[in-house]
């Protein structure tokens, strides 16, 4: 007997895949069409009343200072620069952000589960309130907090050589020598020690049962890393010390009033809605599994890290990649307190050359970029944390 050949598709009206295929062209070129009329329209409009258009402005000169970034950046440099650190500014607090709300809010949302009945009523409590707070009054909280309540540099708190004032936070930073660079690749090669002791740990555990350090020995191992990389180097221990100057605290590294109130604010608002995700994931998960981790002999904790939450991943991953992408997107807020993100950055430039419509472009093409890569990552995250059917 001859195999049997699948029948050809039918290109006909008949086929319904190729009515699909028909209906999804003529949606396409319907949005494609509108999208050209539009920009045709405004191209049109701003010419007749002689409105420059165009990013060649991108190449001037920006013509006013940042007060907060990254790297070095003066009046004189161009305006594509400008939005490279406005770019870097945005990107500092949504990366901080993720990772200190992911930690808080799993910590609340494992602490609704608690038999304590104060930690419950407390973590209760904090959902409560931060999550029916709009996000742009907690910024300006936090702000009024640093600037009104906390005293002038002269006068600032001072906990060793950190000092604490309206001008922000002060600290000592390392001077930079080759140390520390060998300090990095130790750390670099001690979180590849890490992951492939993990791997192995939980190998051996669903192997034999027998449970490993999962969290202490892999932390001392990033840091065993990073000691031995920094005493290979030298081991450089010079540091630039903040001191008191007669205006402000002068010399070491600084966080400003403005980034620390962002950064609060949007944890502590997104951290809400993390603990509430991580709280109706854990409770997807049957109670027999719960019976069953006790009947093992697990303790309370082992129970949740190692049998409730892994199972509950599959349910927690999806809303809350929405909640990183709420938070990203929050954090165009920052320019009603004055932090120099991509949109404020974005504002003065309008008001210096005029380009509203590129401008725009140009924060809603970041936006949306770093909203389609987060996406992407938790997407890859969700495929391999999910159950995997025989």
């Amino acid at each position: 007997m001859t195999p049997s050949t699948p029948p050809k598709k039918q290109w006909s009206w008949r086929s319904q895949a190729f009515r699909g295929l028909v209906y999804q062209a003529l949606a396409l070129g319907l949005i494609t069409l509108a999208l050209w009329y539009l920009a045709h329209n405004t191209l049109i409009n701003m010419r007749a009343r002689g409105i420059q258009s165009g990013f060649d402005f991108l190449l001037q000169t920006a013509g006013f200072d940042i007060g907060e970034s990254l790297f070095a950046f003066d009046s004189s440099e161009k305006y594509w620069r400008a939005f490279l650190v406005g770019l870097t500014n945005t990107l500092r607090v949504a990366l901080l952000g993720i990772i200190f709300t992911t930690l808080l809010g799993t910590l609340v949302g494992v602490g609704r589960f608690s038999r304590n009945a104060l930690v419950r009523g407390l973590c209760s409590a904090y959902v409560e309130v931060f999550r029916n707070i709009p996000i742009l009054l907690q910024l300006l909280m936090w702000y009024l907090l640093f600037t009104e309540l906390l005293p002038d540099a002269a006068e600032a708190w001072q906990a060793g050589s950190v000092y604490l004032s309206k001008g922000g936070i002060n600290f000592p930073i390392p001077i930079w020598a080759a140390g520390h660079g060998w300090a990095l690749i130790g750390l670099l090669a001690g979180a590849v020690g890490a992951w492939i002791y993990r791997r192995w740990a939980f190998a051996q555990f669903e192997a034999s049962g027998q449970l490993r350090s999962m969290v202490l020995l892999p932390l001392a191992l990033l840091v065993l890393g990073a000691f031995a990389g920094w005493l290979a180097g030298g081991a450089p221990s010079d540091y630039d010390l903040p001191k008191r100057g007669e205006f402000a605290i002068e010399n070491g590294g600084s966080l400003t009033p403005e980034f620390v109130a962002v950064l609060l604010g949007l944890t502590v608002y997104t951290a809400a809605f993390v603990a509430e995700v991580v709280r109706a994931g854990i409770q997807s998960v049957a109670q027999g599994q719960s019976e069953a981790a006790a009947a093992l002999g697990l303790s309370r904790g082992q129970e949740m890290r190692l049998v409730m939450l892994p199972q509950a991943l599959r349910v927690i991953i999806p809303p809350l990649t929405n909640q990183y992408l709420n938070l990203t997107k929050n954090s165009s807020l920052a320019v009603a307190i004055g932090y120099p993100d991509v949109v404020s950055i974005a504002n003065t430039a309008i008001n210096q050359t005029g380009r509203a419509v590129e401008c725009i472009t140009i924060v809603m093409a970041i936006y949306l970029s770093t909203s389609l890569l987060t996406s992407l990552l938790m997407n890859w995250y969700n495929t391999r944390a999910a159950i995997k059917e025989r």
